[in-house]
């Protein structure tokens, strides 16, 4: 199926964005841990990144269903280069302290909350709908290999070279990306038929998701397994850098490590429509929850680098498997006009809970230690596949049939 010219320079840009994505935010943690080793700092760095989820995402939606998406994808990343780009000047001046990477990373969760709801939503006016499953499988293919492989990989070596290096390479990937996604012709603004207040807008986006039975619930799920994840991703490098540390491992050692969940990844989405055909799409995602808890268990049970890689890699095919049925199914139940308000009130849910797991993961790891954090947050992750009594395939055939033009 031929996905077009604007679905390939779509996919170019987001690339490059997700290369900034997956570099900053392992240089971020790497360069904190150079001011201070505290753990409830180092997590409230990812409780400052993701916090914008939680508080930003419902407004957020209503104004990507306002105004035009490539627009607002074009001022979200040229915001984030600004801001690192800021960030790299303090650190040449030596004036950049642990609340400047706090102020710095809010600015950057907010800009990407614009950026990534746009994303999912501008998608099905680039692509047909029937299409969405393949272009999503190519999409999260080069998204993950740029965010998980080649961005942390990227950051051990270039905080091996200096902070200021570091944070000003992000900021001209997001650039790349900005000129890149210039070549994306056409209006991305979806029509609408009345004049509404932000409020009602941001209340038709809730209601949908709350009537809808099938995506409140993956919503949730996500919700359970992201909460589980960050509390674990929050003090990872507190468990793996360092001679004192449990695995001990250097800065690139540790950029290479979380490489590995991307290599399972990009198999993951290339792999997806496959599995789905085989399986069906509820098998497909409890594969991918199940998976995917392995990210977090992996470092309960061992120390060894190659063993908790390997953990990694599975977790990453599972996780992609997750994100291109999941993504897809919400796109094509979603009527366009609704997409950007539905995705963000999922997203709410689904991500507003990682700043709540940075939390509770910098405070379980102080009064309980970090292996027994991994173990606790595997059992939390586990119960996600609760919602599955309610995802089954039966009930996803039913909302694809139930699907009107919106």
């Amino acid at each position: 199926m031929h996905l077009g010219r604007a679905f390939w320079r779509l996919l170019a840009s987001s690339g490059f964005s997700n290369l900034a994505d997956g570099t900053f935010k392992v240089v971020l943690p790497l360069v904190a841990v150079q001011i201070t080793r505290e753990p409830a700092l180092i997590a409230g760095l990812v409780f400052a990144l993701t916090l914008p989820w939680l508080v930003l995402t419902l407004p957020a939606g209503a104004v990507v269903d306002r105004f035009d998406r490539r627009v607002i994808m074009l001022a979200a990343n040229t915001t984030r280069a600004a801001l690192l780009a800021a960030l790299a000047g303090a650190v040449a001046l030596d004036v950049a302290g642990i609340g400047l990477l706090y102020a710095i990373a809010l600015g950057v969760g907010a800009a990407e909350i614009l950026y990534d709801t746009c994303a999912h939503s501008l998608l099905p006016q680039v692509v047909a709908r029937d299409r969405l499953p393949r272009a999503n499988a190519r999409l999260f293919a080069v998204e993950l290999t740029a965010n998980e492989f080649l961005g942390p990989a990227a950051a051990g070596l270039l905080v091996a070279a200096g902070a200021v290096v570091a944070f000003t390479v992000p900021a001209a990937l997001w650039l790349v990306a900005v000129v890149v996604l210039l070549a994306v012709r056409g209006a991305f603004r979806v029509p609408r038929q009345q004049r509404t207040t932000l409020r009602a807008d941001i209340a038709e986006g809730i209601r949908f998701l709350v009537r809808h039975r099938l995506l409140r619930a993956l919503a949730a799920m996500v919700g359970v397994f992201n909460l589980a994840s960050s509390a674990t991703a929050a003090v990872f490098v507190l468990y793996a850098v360092g001679p004192g540390s449990a695995m001990g491992l250097t800065d690139r050692v540790f950029g290479l490590l979380l490489t590995t969940p991307a290599i399972g990844s990009l198999a993951g989405s290339l792999a997806a429509e496959r599995l789905v055909a085989r399986l069906g799409r509820a098998r497909a995602l409890g594969l991918g929850f199940t998976a995917g808890t392995l990210l977090l268990a992996a470092p309960a049970v061992t120390t060894d680098p190659y063993a908790v890689a390997a953990a990694f890699a599975v977790a990453g095919f599972g996780i992609a498997v997750l994100n291109v049925v999941a993504i897809s199914l919400r796109q094509q139940v979603t009527p366009d006009r609704l997409l950007g308000r539905v995705n963000s009130a999922y997203r709410m849910v689904a991500w507003g809970t990682m700043p709540l797991g940075a939390v509770l993961g910098g405070a379980l790891a102080h009064l309980v230690g970090l292996r027994a954090l991994f173990a606790v947050a595997t059992a939390l992750a586990l119960t996600a596949l609760l919602g599955l009594l309610t995802v089954t395939d039966r009930r996803i055939d039913e909302a694809l049939r139930a699907v009107s033009p919106g």
